[in-house]
C-alpha cells in the first residue's frame, strides 16, 4: 500500500471487517449518504502481497456491491464448499503436473492408441 492509501484510510475509512488472511475492508466513512448519487467507496488493504485472488468470494461480493451487508465472522458454509485458497501460480507451491521441468522432466509412458510425431 502506498503512503496516499494509508493516509485516505486513516483519514476518511471506516473499518468494516477482517478475513482469514489478515486483508482488512473498509468503506467511506460518509457511506451511502453521498449527494452526488454515487455508491459507497469499498476497499482493501492486504497483507502482504496485493494479489487481488486473495480475497475470499464472500468479501469479493461486498467489495462489489453485489452484496449490501459485509459477511459475518463466523458465516456458516455449505458442505460442499472448500476452503479459499489463493492462486498460487508463480509460486514454489503451484501446481507441476508430472513430466514438468521443475518435477524431473521425466513423465510416464503414454498408454493406448496415442503415437507422438516424428518429421520425416
Amino acid at each position: 500500500m502506498t503512503l496516499a492509501t494509508r493516509l485516505y484510510t486513516w483519514l476518511r475509512g471506516a473499518h468494516v471487517g477482517t478475513d482469514q488472511f489478515g486483508n482488512r475492508y473498509y468503506r467511506d466513512k460518509t457511506g451511502a449518504s453521498r449527494c452526488d448519487g454515487l455508491r459507497e467507496k469499498r476497499w482493501v488493504m492486504y497483507n502482504g502481497d496485493v494479489e487481488a485472488s486473495r480475497v475470499p468470494p464472500a468479501w469479493h461480493a461486498w467489495l462489489h456491491h453485489i452484496v449490501t451487508d459485509p459477511p459475518a465472522p463466523g458465516a456458516a458454509t455449505r458442505p460442499w464448499q472448500k476452503e479459499h485458497v489463493p492462486n498460487l501460480t508463480g509460486t514454489a507451491a503451484a501446481y507441476r503436473p508430472p513430466g514438468h521441468e521443475f518435477k524431473g522432466g521425466k513423465r510416464a509412458r503414454a498408454t493406448g492408441d496415442y503415437e507422438p510425431w516424428t518429421p520425416n
